[in-house]
């Protein structure tokens, strides 16, 4: 199957703002009034990826995640839109997200993603505010991700 190249519907890219100042910088990685309708962040975490190292691609049946990427490191961000209902079926898109270009970006269930550090010697840094809480209430539940990557014949490559 050929994927488009094109904006995948329900996948929200919010351009972040940094403040500097004499102290450093801040950057507000998501509001609640900037997020779509019906998602509420239910955790968060903090990945640091190798230079040349990849994560994903991988997909969720039910989560949605809100990633920041803010630097350090860069990152080519890939995401394939599965979702058989959606407009925007066999579409893909990949942006430059990190240092150079701090974003948060909102993927919802069914849309394959993945990421790459694409910085040469940064370590690159991802926080990810999903609204589901990882292996569910108390950690008790299976965990709601298909790895893509673990699939040799996998047609998703970052």
């Amino acid at each position: 199957m050929e994927f488009k190249k094109g904006k995948i519907k329900g996948v929200k890219i919010n351009k972040l703002q940094k403040y500097n100042d004499a102290r450093g910088f801040l950057i507000e990685n998501f509001r609640i009034d900037e997020l779509p309708d019906k998602i509420k962040p239910e955790m968060s975490y903090i990945s640091f990826t190798n230079p040349g190292i990849s994560r994903g691609p991988h997909e969720h049946e039910h989560q949605t995640d809100v990633f920041s990427f803010v630097g350090p490191g860069d990152f080519s961000l890939k995401l394939w839109d599965n979702r058989k209902n959606s407009d925007t079926y066999n579409y893909h898109m990949e942006i430059i997200a990190g240092e150079s270009n701090p974003v948060t970006v909102v993927i919802p269930p069914g849309v394959i993603h993945g990421y790459k550090n694409t910085s040469k010697e940064k370590m690159g840094m991802v926080l990810n505010f999903p609204d589901k809480l990882y292996k569910g209430w108390g950690k008790k539940e299976e965990v709601d991700e298909v790895r893509h990557e673990e699939d040799a014949d996998s047609k998703f490559h970052l």
